[in-house]
């Protein structure tokens, strides 16, 4: 056999494999493959010397047998089809499920942000500010426990809901709560209605999340999880958590 030169074309290069299709499939086609093919064999016999009439009751029997198998197969297929549908059904509750468990939300629908977090006249402002109308509900972030509710000194009227992973949520400044302590609550659920009291200047609802203690930039907090306080942006579990908590 004479060697091919490297300056030869391959003549295989660029070529692209049949894709093969699914196994069930493949099998209805193997199995009318192999009667079609038993067909067009009784029928070429018949140009043959000799031949002798094909018997019309074996051709049917064929044809119900092909009939018989590829209903099977369907019909399996259908049973598979089925089992996959309930067990995506299935996952997709558990996930809806831990979703709303888990999901970090807007606590208003519509505010403006006045103040961030960081140093303010030589003291630690530790939250952020949402200014709203006088008396507008506003939600709880995230599930929880109440730990803290009524009026706590600077933050006026005041709501602490501790997670349970300890990261503890303030909200501060209410006109008025609608929670009390010891209540679990989710992610949605409307806890209170912004005001003006303690050491405030105009109607807002200051928010506070203090991780181990320590308070921490809520904007950082809330990015890591799917919310943009700024761009007034939700997580996409929004509509799960909201139906959990009505």
């Amino acid at each position: 056999m004479r060697q091919r030169l490297s300056s030869e074309p391959d003549r295989y290069r660029g070529r692209r494999r049949v894709p093969t299709p699914p196994r069930s499939r493949y099998a209805v086609v193997v199995t009318s493959a192999f009667i079609g093919a038993g067909v067009v064999a009784l029928g070429a016999a018949s140009n043959l010397p000799d031949q002798k009439a094909v018997d019309p009751e074996i051709l049917q029997g064929m044809s119900q047998n092909s009939q018989v198998a590829t209903e099977a197969l369907e019909n399996r297929e259908g049973s598979n089809a089925a089992s996959r549908g309930e067990n995506r059904q299935a996952a997709t509750e558990l996930t809806a499920e831990q979703a709303a468990k888990d999901t970090y939300l807007l606590p208003l629908d519509e505010y403006e942000f006045t103040s961030g977090y960081g140093v303010r006249f030589g003291q630690l402002h530790a939250g952020i500010d949402l200014a709203a109308p006088d008396g507008t509900p506003y939600k709880a972030i995230h599930a929880g426990t109440v730990t803290q509710v009524g009026y706590n000194g600077g933050y006026g009227n005041s709501i602490t809901i501790k997670q349970d992973d300890g990261t503890e949520i303030i909200y501060a400044h209410s006109r008025r709560t609608l929670v009390d302590k010891g209540a679990k609550v989710q992610a949605g659920q409307v806890i209170g209605e912004v005001g003006n009291t303690g050491y405030s200047y105009g109607t807002h609802l200051h928010l506070e999340v203090h991780v181990n203690g320590t308070p921490t930039d809520p904007i950082t907090f809330l990015l890591q999880r799917g919310v943009d306080i700024k761009l007034q942006m939700e997580s996409v579990y929004a509509g799960i958590a909201a139906e959990q908590a009505s």
